[in-house]
């Protein structure tokens, strides 16, 4: 499971319509299937007898309305891109998550990147979870609060991300984003550890390039995916395909690189001794 941060924006309307992999409509609604969890105060707002499937244009707008009631609302140092976008993706290996599963994958995100605080649960922020693609599941937030002030995520955000990633895979029994390291047990060649740091790099899963690539695969394959016809279907397998070798292409680059930090010949632990402990 491999979570990535993208960089704000101002509008929903263009990450909402990444996450559904086609654009925004006035005439698709969009069920709890797709829209699987939200902001808990949505609920306190939301009239009972009011219909509740809305489409991709009514979840834009309905997390633009905090630019709307609180116009000069900005972050302490005066940005006003206030939509978090996080994208949450499985590894290929992985079985698809139930409905139920994918809900609670949103809100233990949510509660990580520190935009879900039980406290603060009604007066919060505003966030969706649209999950439209096989696979992934995208968090969209507003970072401004109902009653105008701004939220700050944590400073470190990626690493408790990455670490829930961890829990969740292990509470879901899900495959793990990387093949465990076994540390050092000499020290490492400084020509070593500079070319481990090149493929480390090649292979991230944040910011490498090859995530990029694999990203703009998949996203392609969604788009042909949505066009009729039996030559589409086609083509949007094999950009599936293409995209599952760049994973493991990824996956191989890190394991080489971990292997370039790991000593040769290195020693197995010897099991441990049985010695007489004199007292002193």
């Amino acid at each position: 499971m491999i979570p990535r941060l993208h960089p704000r924006a101002h509008s929903p309307r263009e990450p909402l319509a990444e996450a559904l992999g086609r654009p925004l409509s006035t005439n698709e609604g969009l069920t709890e299937y797709t829209v699987v969890a939200h902001w808990p105060g949505l609920d306190y707002y939301t009239p009972d007898d009011e219909q509740r499937t809305w489409t991709s244009i009514d979840w834009a707008e309905h997390l633009e309305d905090p630019y709307l009631e609180h116009p000069f609302a900005a972050s302490p140092d005066e940005d006003r891109r206030a939509i978090l976008h996080l994208d949450i993706r499985l590894h290929p290996d992985d079985r698809e998550l139930t409905g139920p599963e994918w809900s609670e994958v949103a809100h233990r995100f949510a509660r990580a990147a520190g935009i879900e605080v039980p406290a603060a649960a009604v007066h919060g922020c505003r966030w969706i979870a649209v999950h439209a693609q096989p696979g992934r599941l995208d968090l969209l937030a507003n970072l401004i609060h109902l009653d105008g002030t701004w939220h700050t995520p944590p400073t470190d955000i990626l690493q408790r991300l990455a670490g829930e990633a961890r829990r969740i895979e292990q509470d879901l029994s899900l495959v793990p984003a990387r093949p465990t390291k076994r540390p050092a047990a000499r020290p490492v060649p400084a020509a070593s550890a500079q070319l481990a740091g090149v493929l480390t790099q090649l292979a991230d899963e944040q910011a490498g390039p090859l995530a990029t690539v694999r990203g703009l695969v998949e996203h392609t394959a969604y788009r042909i995916a949505r066009q009729p016809g039996a030559a589409g279907t086609d083509t949007a397998h094999r950009l599936q395909l293409i995209a599952r070798r760049l994973h493991a292409i990824q996956q191989d680059l890190d394991a080489t690189a971990a292997h370039l930090v790991q000593p040769r010949g290195a020693a197995a632990p010897a099991a441990p001794r049985r010695t007489a402990h004199r007292r002193l």
